[in-house]
């Protein structure tokens, strides 16, 4: 993936992180994703995402998908695929939210598991037009307007919280509630979410920062206790750019926030089976299930309490 802001682009590049922290990284940070999706659709059908170009006539039977190859559902990550949405870079053990994701989509849609075939795409190449070697892409591609005129989308499969970014041996550090918080220096960037976040979730006034460098910086020689960032960011930030940087925690979900699809090319027929299929993976706990295993309890970043 190729990123110009690391600390702006939700879809931020985990490379840097991953060479450097190998498998120290893997064991202390993840994700408790709060996916925000209307479960209205009828389960058995193949409705129509918001989000998607699609035929909504398209049967969702197996043996009707007209995948890249038949019987075979192919799907698509980074070259590499990083922790913690993939696990070791091996997609086909299922491990790592996205590989959890990907099967439960596949199984929602007939295949089983020795029916999926994994290829790899870069970042940008699967977000412009043309076709594509696979059925559906999933490395933490933003639903955006944007990219909807290049390609389609699925109904969102996770939605990015807030998190506060610390280090060892500050005032934060173990806290577990929002309560703890209040007397806590806190900052983010001007004009975010993540500002908004300290001022009506924390019920704090925030350090206010011309952006998220700035507010690094100022983590880093200790004039505030804490940054606000969305969580995806925070991975980054405390597992390379702070020394000795940890995850305080992630604050309750407000069901709004950067959102994630399976990309698929423009008009594809399978739009419409692939979005039910996500929909009825979350409407049946499948979803929080996969996300409260692979991105929160095994990887200590923990939702704050009220």
């Amino acid at each position: 993936m190729a990123h110009v802001d690391i600390y702006n682009r939700p879809e931020y590049s985990l490379v840097i992180a991953t060479h450097i922290l190998g498998d120290i990284v893997k064991k202390r940070f993840g994700i408790l994703i709060a996916v925000a999706v209307a479960t209205s659709l009828a389960l058995s059908g193949c409705a129509k995402s918001d989000s998607a170009s699609t035929d909504s006539a398209a049967s969702c039977v197996k043996a009707d998908l007209a995948t890249v190859e038949s019987g075979k559902l192919t799907i698509a990550t980074g070259e590499p695929a990083y922790y913690p949405w993939i696990i070791d870079d091996a997609p086909e053990t299922g491990n790592g939210f996205e590989g959890a994701v990907a099967y439960a989509v596949a199984k929602q849609l007939g295949f089983t598991n020795d029916e999926v075939v994994w290829v790899r795409t870069t970042f940008d190449s699967a977000v412009t037009p043309g076709a594509k070697n696979f059925d559906f892409n999933l490395q933490q591609f933003s639903i955006t307007p944007e990219r909807a005129t290049a390609v389609d989308f699925s109904s969102p499969y996770y939605t990015a919280p807030q998190a506060i970014v610390s280090f060892k041996g500050s005032k934060i550090e173990g806290k577990t509630s929002i309560a703890d918080l209040k007397n806590a220096k806190l900052g983010a960037a001007v004009g975010t979410t993540s500002l908004d976040a300290i001022q009506n979730q924390i019920g704090i006034k925030p350090q206010v920062f011309n952006d998220n460098a700035a507010a690094v910086s100022a983590l880093k020689n200790g004039q505030i206790d804490g940054l606000v960032v969305d969580l995806p960011t925070a991975f980054y930030l405390s597992g390379v750019e702070v020394t000795n940087g940890l995850i305080v925690g992630q604050l309750p979900s407000t069901g709004s926030g950067d959102q994630f699809g399976l990309l698929l090319s423009k008009d594809n027929a399978l739009t419409s089976c692939v979005s039910a299929a996500v929909d009825a993976i979350t409407a049946d706990g499948t979803l929080a299930a996969i996300t409260d295993k692979w991105l929160a309890t095994d990887a200590g970043a923990p939702v704050l309490k009220p």
